[in-house]
């Protein structure tokens, strides 16, 4: 089995690998992964939003995880959104899980997972929360992650080709 890393980005790395990350991107959606944008997604407004997430990094708002495999290549991301209200310091919200393609089935979301929850902790955070394409693999892979389901709301999105979809809530307590 691949030997891979999981480590954090600062906004500078984000930027030196925006290419990389904007193919993940791409390579999610354009597979039908529901991760806010639309079919065909282009490499060019997939690292228009690599570059606002660096920012947001740099605003110290977000973590960015990163696993990369034994060559070096990244292979999946996910986030950690920590800028939430005043009143919420103890929670946040989970983000963009994306694992290419050509490196699925390898454990890769759940190593990136294991380490989000860890850096939750580190940072003092208590409760997570995700939401979710109702329906989709990641339903159940958030389910199989010891994740609890709080419900679902109909007609929340657009699926990345048109079509219409819910979403399920989840969330854990760390």
């Amino acid at each position: 089995m691949p030997a891979f890393t999981v480590h954090s980005l600062s906004r500078e790395e984000i930027l030196s690998h925006r290419q990389a990350l904007a193919d993940i991107l791409v390579n999610c959606v354009n597979g039908g992964a529901s991760v806010s944008f639309m079919m065909p997604l282009s490499l060019s407004r997939a690292g228009e939003f690599w570059s606002a997430i660096a920012e947001s990094v740099g605003r110290q708002e977000r973590t960015v995880l990163v696993c990369k495999d034994e060559t070096h290549q990244l292979a999946g991301t996910v986030q950690l959104v920590t800028d939430q209200p005043e009143n919420q310091p103890h929670r946040a919200d989970v983000a963009k899980l994306l694992v290419h393609e050509k490196a699925r089935r390898q454990g890769i979301a759940m190593l990136l997972m294991d380490a989000l929850e860890a850096t939750a902790r580190a940072q003092g955070k208590t409760v997570l929360v995700l939401d979710t394409a109702t329906g989709s693999g990641a339903e159940s892979f958030y389910q199989r992650a010891g994740w609890q389901k709080s419900g679902e709301i109909p007609r929340y999105a657009l699926m990345p080709d048109g079509e219409m979809t819910g979403t399920t809530v989840f969330y854990k307590f760390l």
